[in-house]
């Protein structure tokens, strides 16, 4: 089932505004509000849930990001180290092996944080919008 538009609860409004007594508007603009507000709160609850699952997968990502990089960075460094110092002086074999396992740590720690960026601010940007447009209606059925 579709949601009603702004428009199309505008309009039915509008349509029962010139056929009702005062009472009867005041009753039903108590009844729109009531509604509007819910449906503002649905719509919230909503969106701030679909941002908290970005965070949370943003946050994931990082954490993996550190683990990731703990771990390989100790259980391969030694390995290539050792084969590196075949070839050269040990510290500069440790020195190589360092550099690689830090940009990988670095690339994954920033794919993690634009996920984080993708989710904020944690405000319902769509509630916020339909709200002003409610707000802009009042405003002009004066």
């Amino acid at each position: 089932m579709q949601q009603p538009t702004n428009d199309d609860v505008h309009a039915g409004i509008r349509d029962d505004l010139h056929e009702a007594s005062l009472g009867e508007v005041a009753k039903q603009l108590t009844q729109d509000m009531s509604t509007l507000v819910r449906q503002e709160f649905a719509l919230a609850k909503a969106e701030m849930s679909q941002k908290g699952k970005q965070l949370g997968v943003g946050g994931a990502l990082v954490g993996g990001a550190a683990v990731g990089g703990w771990m390989a960075v100790l259980s391969l460094t030694l390995c290539l180290i050792f084969l590196l110092a075949l070839a050269m002086p040990t510290w500069v074999a440790a020195l190589i092996v360092a550099l690689v396992w830090g940009a990988v740590a670095a690339v994954l720690a920033m794919r993690g944080r634009d996920r984080i960026r993708q989710a904020t601010p944690p405000v319902p940007e769509q509630t916020i919008d339909s709200v002003k447009e409610d707000v802009q209606w009042l405003k002009n059925r004066k």
